[in-house]
């Protein structure tokens, strides 16, 4: 699939068929991850893989009751591992590089679990203590984004979009 294709025809996935994702696909959407770039190459990314059905319905919980992410056969919590990025750059690193990074990666899970034909939502609304105290997760480690991950039970028609004219400024804002 040809990456701009991929750009264009990924959606959010809000409903999943529950069949599993095979390990293999899993781990292609996971290093897929960590081909992206990062500041210093000091790639902050870290995965929670979350399988287990409970653990899936605390997160959905700590979403807001965004319920629907409990269906996805697998979610994963892409957190920021701030010490990686802020040892070198310092508070913005903390602040700045370490989520500009992690996001870079999400991206690239998006559109690798896309091209393997599973639907995925960037979830970014969720209460962050909930989840870091259901997974566990260390203080210097920052929940990111909540990606669930599966087969698509829908097919939702492309968002409208602000056309580009309105968007650029050549050499001056």
């Amino acid at each position: 699939m040809d990456v701009l294709e991929a750009i264009r025809g990924r959606r959010s996935i809000r409903r999943f068929k529950s069949d599993p994702i095979p390990e293999d696909d899993l781990m292609r959407i996971l290093e897929a991850a960590t081909w992206a770039p990062s500041a210093g190459n000091c790639q902050p990314w870290e995965f929670v893989i979350v399988t287990d059905e409970e653990l899936k319905r605390e997160i959905a919980r700590a979403a807001l009751a965004q319920m629907w992410i409990s269906s996805a056969p697998v979610v994963i919590v892409v957190c920021a591992n701030i010490p990686r990025t802020s040892w070198r750059y310092g508070e913005r690193g903390r602040t700045l590089y370490c989520i500009q990074d992690t996001a870079a990666a999400i991206q690239n899970m998006l559109l690798a679990a896309y091209s393997l034909g599973y639907g995925t939502c960037w979830v970014g609304a969720f209460d962050e203590a909930g989840v870091k105290e259901t997974l566990h997760i260390p203080d210097n480690v920052r929940p990111v984004a909540i990606i669930p991950i599966g087969k698509p039970a829908e097919a939702p028609v492309a968002p409208p979009r602000i056309p580009l004219k309105e968007l650029i400024h050549w050499n001056k804002y």
